[in-house]
């Protein structure tokens, strides 16, 4: 089995900041890269920060200069680094893994950016 879990979500103000992680396990191997998605409600999934293995990193426009994506050594955890954080960041975030010639997704962390 393959497990995705993110964690690091939770209320925040806006201006605030949070870090999420995410950790792949099991019988992954063969990993391009790992990244984070979110969905608002009424609103579609998309890319927030993707990250290569190699470390190349893409982002939506909308986090570029407040969010940061990052991994570790051992290339099984990424993390989003969020500041800044806005009322319209708010969304269930799903982390995602590119691995396998496959993608796996996390079961979500809710974020809400609200004073």
């Amino acid at each position: 089995q393959v497990q995705v879990v993110e964690s690091g979500g939770g209320l925040v103000q806006p201006g605030g900041s949070l870090r999420l992680s995410c950790a792949a396990s099991g019988s992954i191997f063969s990993i391009y890269a790992m990244g984070w998605y979110r969905q608002a409600p009424g609103k579609q999934r998309e890319l927030v920060a993707g990250i290569t293995m190699g470390g190349s990193t893409n982002y939506a426009d909308s986090v570029k200069g407040r969010f940061t994506i990052s991994r570790d050594g051992a290339k099984k955890t990424v993390y989003l680094q969020m500041n800044s954080l806005k009322p319209e960041d708010t969304a269930v975030y799903y982390c995602n893994v590119d691995g396998n010639r496959r993608y796996y997704w996390g079961q979500g962390t809710q974020i809400t950016v609200s004073s």
